[in-house]
Order: structure tokens, then C-alpha cells, then sequence
């Protein structure tokens, strides 16, 4: 069989079409008219194979939301708009509830799911969810979650046919026949991985936004930054209701970028989606956004986090700094593409005897490390040109990958591609269900914000894209049930003294978010010095690559600790001194997500996937 590409954004009618409730233990689907969509309306004209490395993504022509109204009050907040906080926001929109959908980024595109290369995981020939669970076990080096293994495998397909097949209609890529395409990454037992090229992220983020830019009960806010949630513990004046036993998360404060302001926003429900956590590193394959935001307001509001050790460094990242660690999918390597040092030698056969170059991504990493370290190299060869064994030109299968070592005089269908590790994905997050609940009620996480356990020590190819999808679609239903199930509201004297309605049911009493006052800052000086924040970020990433990166040792990580907590006095001091704005947020919030890292990995002695304890 050979592969057709569908062009990108190009959207056949759908026109009657399943879409699915979000009440009941098994949601039934019911029918809706569906929207033809095409180029026109599309966020940004695609073209065929030729999508930009990431300097070069163009903003939307999204119209800017007007500016947010202070103290408004929103069944649900969602934070954060990859392919978790869009799954999240659609099926609850959808549903008839309405969304407050915020990102700090002006395009909201700009997350890790618009760059996911190599695809999401579905249904193989022969293919089982026992099959699956045992590819995700054995990953997960013993200490994943099963519960939320096998959640995945006998849920996440179906999501993936009613959501992104049936109902989004991704565009998919296909073989001749018209069925859709098949490959198969490292760690897989088998070919179960549908893609759109090599540009698959982008395919469900365009989609997904398309659809959800259309709901009426859906409003999207970009270039707005959460900067701590509101819990009932913590912010009401009133004492009688932080009396209550049940700490309970009631909305956010919203700085918005452009004016500075911070707005009270409530909701009975707050979703964090914010992405991961890649760029408190040196060298990583994450957008610049992803700095672990949500896990730490999380964090401090009280929610447990769970596995911050195991931070995932991806093998191959394209080894040029003009090329800002592009990354080389893992799907190459699943197409016949091996790794060779700068010597010619062929070295996973040394490391990972029976999967070689399709070994998990932990050892695959460390193998390049050691390969670099042994040699003094800066970096190895990806040898795709020699080995490929695809069923199309390697242009039309890896078409952005090619565009992108184009750029740095690599042709990848006659030379080696150079590659480097680079952190990837974080395993650990706040600590969550199967519908996405964390230990703070009324608030949700989702995608790679949340730990399921389902990555245990080191996560599965292409299982992160599923991951969002089906979390992001239960946790939507799971918010539904509580919004529909709510007690009988008491009188506030009687709330207030017995507490008759159970934690995290219904909506917010407007009695409780009436006590919670309004951001109030506790600095005024305008102390955003750009030298003064660039040097503070580089600390924080060069300490975490050398002593919290591949290879750690107790020292390595004692002093990461020691730096991280006097970075973090300091950090502190100077927060509460200046004025707000988003690169102080994100700076504060960098150096507390490096300090939770730290800390987790020097808890844990045992080397375990991710996380290798070199003493």
C-alpha cells in the first residue's frame, strides 16, 4: 500500500454528524448538523507539507477579546489551549455549558500539541487493548498507574473515533484505498499510530480550534496569565467560610498582558491545561510557554503532585541552535531510521540488545549521552537515508522534518540528520483520576499538567496526544454530572453553620465568591529588568540541564536544590517589590517548578526510567 497525504485544513462536509452528551457512564451520541468548513475560515491558510519550524509561526487573525470583566463568574475556567484545555472546552460547550477559555499566548496555537510530530495512538490490525496496556506497562519501567492504563487503552480509541474522526474530522493521512495510515514508534509492538504527515499535532490543533472558535458558549481570552487560583482556604474574608474542612477551588486571578490589570475571575469548575514544563530547562522541544505554570499554582493551592522526577528527555532533537531544538520524531526510528556516532558506529545494539533503536526513550537518551560523552562529541547521527522503509518518498512522509534540516543544509533523504536530547515531556503533574479531578476540590487537570500515572516512570510514543483527548473528554463529563447533580441550595445562615450542600457540587454560593476581594498588589516599582530576568532564567536552565537532566548524582542534585532555594528567597523578595507583569510571573513560576523537580528527584535514590541516579 501506498500513503496519500490529505492537505492540511482542508475539511470535507460533514453533514449530519455524531456528536456526544457528557451525561451517563457511557455518553450517547446524538445527532447535530455539522459546519462545512474550508480554507477560508480556516485560522491560518495552510499549505500542502510546508508548515514553519516554530520561530516562524504567524499570529491568527483572531480578533483580541475584549477586555475581561472583573469579578464575572463562569460555570467552568479552562486554562490553557492544546489539545486537553480545546477537548475540555468543545464537549462542555457542546453540552450547552458555557467556557471562559484563557492563554497567555496571543496565538492560541502556540503549545506543544500544535508541534507534535509523529501522531496519536488508535487501533492496529490485530491490535488489542492488552497489547496496548503491555507496550504502556513496560514503558512505564513498573510503576504506572494501571487503573489509568487500561482506562486509556479501552477508552482512548473510541474518543478518538467519536471526537477527532467522526464528529472534528481531522484530516488524517490515508493510504490508497482510503484507509487511514498506520505507523509504528519505539516501544510499540505494532503499527497503531495514525498521523497527519509529520505535522499531526497541527492537524488536531487547527481542527479542534476551528470548532471550538465556533461555539457561542465558548469565550476565548489569549494573552491573559493565571497567577494563582482561588481557593476557599486561602482567599475569602469571611473566617466562617475558611473554617470549612473542604478546601475548594473557586477561579483565578487573570493578569492580562497588555494592561497589567488582574481580574477576579470565579468558576464552580477550573481546569488547568497549561502544558508542561520543558523550557525550565537549557535545551528542550517545548514551546516557550511551557514552564509548568499550572502545576505550580496547583501546588500552592494545595493539590498533591505526584512523579515530578521524571522529566522525559526526547533523543532526538535537530542539533543546531538555529534550528531551536526542532524535533526529530521518534517515528523515524520507527521507519527504519538508526542511530550511528560520529565514528560510523551503529551503538543501540550495545544498550537495548532486542529493540535496539526502538528502545524506549529513556534508554535510547542515556545511550546517546554515554555515545557522546565516551567520544566528546556534541552530538550523533540520525541515519534515516540508509535504512528508511516506508511505503512513500521520504518528502512526502517526513515533510517538515526535511523542510526544517533543509534550513541548516541537511538533506535528509542522502545525509545523517545530527541530533541531540532535549527535555521533551514531563511524566509527573498534579496528581489526578480518571476523570481529571485533583485532591483540591472543583479543580481539574488535564494533559500533561496532570499525572494520571499513566506514563509511570517514562511515557509510551505517541501516547501524550491520546492522553489530552481522553482526559480532556472525561473530565468535561465528569464536570457536567456535577453541575447537573447539585444539591438543593440552603439559606446562607444555614450553609454557612451546617454545611448542607457536599464539596465541589454545583455552583459556587454567591456568598462565598462575594467574600474573596480583588487582586491586590504588593508592589508598585517597575523593576522588569530585562538583563536582570534573562540572567535569573539562566541559571534556572543551565542548573536544571547539569545537575536535574539525564545523568543525576546526589551531589548534582543537592546543589540544584541549595540553588533553586536561594534563587527562589531572592525570586521571592523581588516578587512581592514589583510590579506585576508576565515575565515576572512566569519567572517565579519557572524557578518554583525547578525547585519541585529538584526536590522530588533527590527524594528518590532508585534509578527508574526517566529518572537515572547515576550513585
Amino acid at each position: 500500500m501506498s500513503r496519500i497525504l490529505r492537505p492540511f485544513g482542508v475539511f470535507a462536509p460533514q453533514g449530519d454528524v455524531a456528536r456526544f452528551s457528557v451525561s451517563g457512564t457511557s455518553p450517547a451520541p446524538f445527532l447535530r448538523s455539522g459546519r462545512q468548513w474550508s480554507g477560508s475560515n480556516l485560522p491560518h491558510e495552510p499549505t500542502r507539507h510546508v508548515i514553519p519550524v516554530r520561530s516562524k509561526v504567524s499570529p491568527l487573525p483572531y480578533a483580541r477579546v475584549t477586555r475581561l470583566k472583573n469579578r464575572e463568574h463562569f460555570p467552568v475556567l479552562v486554562i490553557g489551549t492544546g489539545i486537553a484545555g480545546l477537548t475540555t472546552a468543545f464537549v462542555l460547550a457542546s453540552a450547552g455549558v458555557r467556557v471562559l477559555l484563557v492563554t497567555k499566548a496571543a496565538d492560541p496555537r502556540d503549545c506543544n500539541t500544535f508541534w507534535a510530530q509523529g501522531g496519536i495512538i488508535y487501533e492496529g490490525e490485530g491490535d488489542s487493548p492488552d497489547s496496548l496496556i503491555a507496550d504502556i506497562l513496560r514503558a512505564g519501567a513498573g510503576i504506572s498507574n494501571e487503573e489509568a492504563v487500561r482506562f486509556l487503552a479501552s477508552e482512548g480509541p473510541r474518543v478518538v473515533k467519536e471526537l477527532l474522526l467522526d464528529e472534528i474530522d481531522v484530516p488524517f493521512s490515508t493510504t490508497e484505498e482510503g484507509e487511514l495510515d498506520l505507523t509504528q514508534e519505539g516501544a510499540h509492538s505494532l503499527p497503531r499510530i495514525i498521523h497527519a504527515g509529520d505535522a499531526t499535532g497541527r492537524a488536531i490543533e487547527v481542527s479542534l480550534l476551528n470548532r471550538v472558535k465556533e461555539e457561542p458558549n465558548v469565550t476565548l481570552a489569549t494573552e491573559v496569565t493565571a497567577i494563582d487560583l482561588l481557593t476557599t482556604h486561602h482567599h475569602p474574608g469571611d473566617i466562617q467560610i475558611r473554617y470549612r474542612l473542604a478546601n475548594e477551588c473557586v477561579g483565578a486571578y487573570i493578569l492580562d498582558n497588555q494592561t497589567k490589570e488582574v481580574y477576579t475571575i470565579f468558576a464552580d469548575y477550573t481546569v488547568l491545561a497549561t502544558g508542561g514544563i520543558g523550557q525550565i530547562y537549557l535545551h528542550s522541544t517545548n514551546t516557550r510557554h511551557a514552564i509548568g505554570d499550572g502545576i505550580v499554582m496547583a501546588h500552592r493551592a494545595g493539590a498533591r503532585i505526584m512523579n515530578a522526577e521524571y522529566v522525559q528527555f526526547h533523543p532526538t532533537a535537530l542539533a543546531d541552535k538555529k534550528a531551536n531544538h526542532f524535533l526529530i520524531s521518534e517515528a523515524l526510528r520507527g521507519e527504519g531510521a538508526r542511530l550511528r556516532n560520529q565514528k560510523g558506529e551503529y551503538f543501540m545494539e550495545k544498550y537495548a540488545p532486542e529493540l535496539k533503536d526502538l528502545a524506549p526513550r529513556d534508554v535510547v537518551a542515556r545511550a546517546i549521552v554515554e555515545e557522546m560523552t565516551t567520544n566528546k562529541d556534541e552530538f550523533v547521527y540520525l541515519d534515516l537515508a540508509n535504512f528508511y522503509n516506508g511505503h512513500e518518498p521520504i518528502a512526502d512522509r517526513f515533510p517538515n522534518i526535511r523542510k526544517a534540516c533543509a534550513e541548516i543544509g541537511v538533506d535528509i533523504e542522502r545525509d545523517p540528520i545530527p541530533v541531540v536530547p532535549a527535555a521533551h515531556y514531563f511524566c509527573g503533574g498534579v496528581l489526578v483520576n480518571t476523570a481529571g479531578e485533583t485532591t483540591l476540590s472543583r479543580l481539574f487537570s488535564v494533559g500533561e499538567t496532570s499525572c494520571s500515572g499513566l506514563h509511570g516512570a517514562n511515557r509510551l510514543a505517541s501516547t501524550s496526544l491520546l492522553e489530552g483527548l481522553t482526559w480532556g473528554y472525561y473530565a468535561a463529563h465528569s464536570i457536567r454530572e456535577k453541575l447537573q447533580s447539585a444539591a438543593p441550595v440552603a439559606e446562607p445562615g444555614i450553609r454557612r453553620a451546617l454545611s448542607s450542600r457536599p464539596a465541589g457540587i454545583g455552583a459556587v454560593a454567591p456568598s462565598t465568591v462575594a467574600t474573596i476581594p480583588d487582586w491586590q498588589p504588593s508592589g508598585s516599582a517597575n523593576l522588569e529588568d530585562p538583563a536582570l530576568i534573562l540572567q535569573d532564567w539562566t541559571a534556572i536552565q543551565n542548573t536544571m540541564w547539569n545537575y536535574v537532566g539525564i545523568v543525576r548524582t546526589y551531589e548534582r542534585l543537592k546543589r540544584a536544590a541549595a540553588d533553586m532555594s536561594q534563587l527562589g528567597y531572592r525570586l521571592e523578595k523581588f516578587y512581592h517589590e514589583a510590579s506585576i507583569s508576565k515575565s515576572i510571573v512566569e519567572l517565579f513560576h519557572g524557578q518554583r517548578m525547578a525547585a519541585i523537580v529538584a526536590s522530588a528527584a533527590i527524594r528518590n535514590p532508585t534509578s527508574r526510567g526517566a529518572h537515572f541516579r547515576k550513585d
